[in-house]
Order: structure tokens, then C-alpha cells, then sequence
């Protein structure tokens, strides 16, 4: 490679993007146009960076293959940062395996650690945690390393481990110091601030509080009966019951324990679930059938008793009935708290959870998306939607060092 094309990539090692640019701006040649895709992704080009990226794969060819895998890697980067998830994963997995043939480990590594974002991204934690249990986290150039501590700090956060997820921001710190690059402190910084805000409220017989995330892990591994109507789940001890496809059980829930130790009179159940003000034997009969369907739901963890004025939660014995509910109040808010999950809905699933019409939903997600607390992944029936409050991950970008041989 010529001292031009090394200028260059030493420059974006160090996050000097126009300095490279000042020494490729007249050069079409394959490595030149890598490495300016390269650089107008640091500087926030995502779109001319994808259209660089391509035009330099295509000039690598099938004469030099780990070039070409090089220039698939950072597109597939690229692509992830722009949040652009609903694409075939097949390149990615093809280019990792190039480059593990081809002997370059550190990018083979790059290659999995950006499937385990892809994954996070989209939800699927245990399939992020195995890609993270299989990279070797010390063959990634060093900005890389800081997006690998970043995405285990949002799996941890994600399952509630907030002792793992500090101490993978702490590693993320540490390094993001170590490699000077301002963007990547301000980044890790700003997913830090996720621990010390409040997640929910939580309500119980004491009275209703803010809690931080470390006090939501807290109280789930609690003996309470913890009633979450962030995620729409009931939890006891180490047993979790889903019944966020199931509405209206998990509205008489809420109701119920809200009231708790008290019970609900069936006029107040029928207006809270059923809005319903002047009742008739239908809708007591309903009640009736409902109230049954939560039983159910609820054996091994708790029970409904009958009172003579309406219903009450039966937690386990000695233990304490609590309520996690967002932070906000309103539609925004329940949607939040319902992609805060981690996983990706389709509007349709949200609708019935919420018990919105799709008209609100599609209105909400909308407000939400050009908030950036939402986005949406793929287009028309197999668009879902996920929640964007992950930490951040840098654009790292490995191919420069290796492209060059630096």
C-alpha cells in the first residue's frame, strides 16, 4: 500500500475523519474508496458511506476475497447503526467466515460481535448472550472493544443484572478512555446515565415510589408477589407468568392489586376492565368468566377469593403485593413500558395488549419513532417494532488497520 492510503487509515484509527478524507478526496482506486466510506461514516454520512462501501467491494472483486469481506463487514455495520435490521443476515455470516479462512481473527471476531448487536437489537437474548459466549473479546481492535462491553451492558440491563451491566460499563469506560476518541466517552457516558434514572414506580401497602433499575432487580428477586405492568407479567420468586397477549386478565390483575390488601367491588372491575357503568347478567356472567381464566393463570403463585362486595388478590403467605408501573402516565408511556422488553412487536400485538385501536397504536409509534424512543424494523406485514433505549453503540469500523496491514 502507498504512504497515502496509510495517512489515511491512521487517521481514522484515531477518529480524524477529514484528515483522512484531505488525503483520499482524489482517489477512486478499491483501498481509497474504502476508506473514505469509512470516513464519512464517522462524520455521520451513513448513506454516501453504504454507496463508498459498495463501490469499493465491487472494485475488490472476487480476485481479492478478504478485501471484499472486509468491505461487506463494515457495511453490515453500517447498516446496523442506521438501525436497518430487517435485511438478510446470510452476508454477514458468509463474510465472517472468510475471514476466519482467511486467517484475519480480528475481524472474524468484529464480524460476531456485530451479530451479537444485530441480535440485541432485535430482541433475541439468548441468541445475543451464545454469539457473546463464543467471541474473544481481546482479538477486537480497541473501539470495538468498547461496543462488545456495551453490548453486554444491554443484555445485563436488559435481564435485570444490573451488578454485570455497571461493571461492563465500567470496562466500557475504561477503555473508551484508553482509546481518546471523544464520540466514544460521550456514547458510554450517556448509556451509564440509563442506571441512575428512574425505571418505574413502585406501589405497594407502603405507599408509591420512583425506583432506579438496580431497585426493579431488586424487588423481582424479592419474595413479593410483584405485579409488572411494565413488561405486563406477574412474577413470584424465580416463576414469571406472561399476560401481555392476555389484556383483560392483566387488567383485573392490576386492579386487584392495586387494591390490595382490600378488595374490589365488582361494580368498580366491571368500569375499570369492562367500562362498563350500568352492568347487566351478561357482563357479570363475564366477570365471572374472567376472573376464572386468572385463576388459572395464577395457580402456584397466587389466588382470587370472592368477597361479599367483589374480589380480592391472595398473595403466597408473608408475602408482600407490589405494583411496577412506567414512570408516565398515557399511551406513550404504555407502549414504552411494553417494548422495554426487549423484544420486537408487531402493532397489531401491541394493540391487543394495550387494548388500543390500531389507528392510536399507529399514531403513538409514530410520535414515539420521531422522538427516537422507538423504531421500526422491516416493511409492510413483517414490520415489528422495538424499543431504541439500548445503550448506544459506536460505529467502530475495523477494516481500516486491517485493510492496510497497519
Amino acid at each position: 500500500m502507498d504512504e497515502l492510503i496509510r495517512e489515511a487509515a491512521r487517521a481514522l484509527a484515531v477518529g480524524d475523519a477529514l484528515g483522512a478524507l484531505n488525503h483520499l478526496a482524489r482517489r477512486d482506486d478499491a483501498a481509497a474508496l474504502a476508506l473514505r466510506g469509512i470516513a464519512m461514516a464517522q462524520l455521520g454520512d451513513l448513506e454516501r458511506a453504504a454507496s463508498l462501501l459498495r463501490r469499493a467491494a465491487r472494485a475488490f472483486g472476487t480476485r481479492d476475497g478478504l478485501a471484499r469481506a472486509r468491505c461487506v463487514l463494515a457495511q453490515a455495520e453500517i447498516a446496523l447503526v442506521r438501525r436497518d435490521l430487517g435485511g438478510p443476515t446470510q452476508a454477514l455470516d458468509a463474510a465472517r467466515a472468510s475471514l476466519a479462512a482467511h486467517g484475519d481473527e480480528a475481524n472474524a471476531a468484529h464480524a460476531g460481535y456485530l451479530q451479537a448487536r444485530q441480535q440485541l437489537l432485535l430482541g433475541r437474548l439468548d441468541l445475543t448472550e451464545q454469539l457473546l459466549n463464543g467471541i474473544d473479546a481481546r482479538r477486537l481492535a480497541l473501539p470495538s472493544r468498547v461496543g462488545h462491553a456495551l453490548v453486554l451492558a444491554g443484555l445485563s440491563m436488559r435481564r435485570l443484572r444490573v451488578t454485570e451491566a455497571r461493571s461492563a460499563l465500567e470496562l466500557a469506560q475504561a477503555l473508551a478512555r484508553r482509546c481518546g476518541i471523544a464520540s466514544l466517552s460521550a456514547e458510554v457516558h450517556d448509556a451509564a446515565q440509563a442506571l441512575e434514572r428512574p425505571a418505574a414506580r413502585a406501589a405497594s401497602r407502603g405507599g408509591q415510589r420512583l425506583v432506579k433499575l438496580e431497585e426493579v432487580e431488586g424487588i423481582v428477586h424479592s419474595p413479593a408477589l410483584v405485579v409488572d405492568a411494565c413488561r405486563h407479567r406477574v412474577l413470584h420468586r424465580s416463576r414469571a407468568t406472561a399476560l401481555a397477549s392476555r389484556p383483560v386478565l392483566f387488567a383485573l390483575l392490576r386492579a386487584l392489586a392495586q387494591a390490595w390488601p382490600d378488595d374490589v367491588p365488582r361494580a368498580e372491575l366491571l368500569l375499570r376492565v369492562f367500562r362498563v357503568r350500568h352492568a347487566d347478567d351478561s357482563h357479570r356472567a363475564r366477570l365471572r368468566v374472567e376472573l376464572g381464566r386468572l385463576r388459572a393463570a395464577l395457580r402456584g403463585c397466587a389466588g382470587v377469593r370472592a368477597t361479599s362486595a367483589g374480589f380480592v388478590l391472595e398473595p403466597p403467605p408473608d408475602a408482600e403485593v407490589v405494583v411496577l408501573a412506567p414512570t408516565e402516565d398515557g399511551i406513550h408511556a404504555q407502549v414504552r413500558a411494553l417494548l422495554a422488553d426487549g423484544q420486537a412487536w408487531s402493532s397489531s400485538a401491541l394493540a391487543l395488549a394495550l387494548g388500543l385501536s390500531q389507528r392510536s397504536l399507529q399514531r403513538a409509534l409514530r410520535e414515539l419513532a420521531a422522538k427516537g424512543q422507538a423504531r421500526s424494523i422491516g416493511q409492510g406485514r413483517t414490520r415489528r417494532w422495538a424499543s431504541d433505549a439500548v445503550p448506544g453503540f459506536p460505529t467502530s469500523l475495523l477494516l481500516p488497520g486491517a485493510l492496510i496491514g497497519a
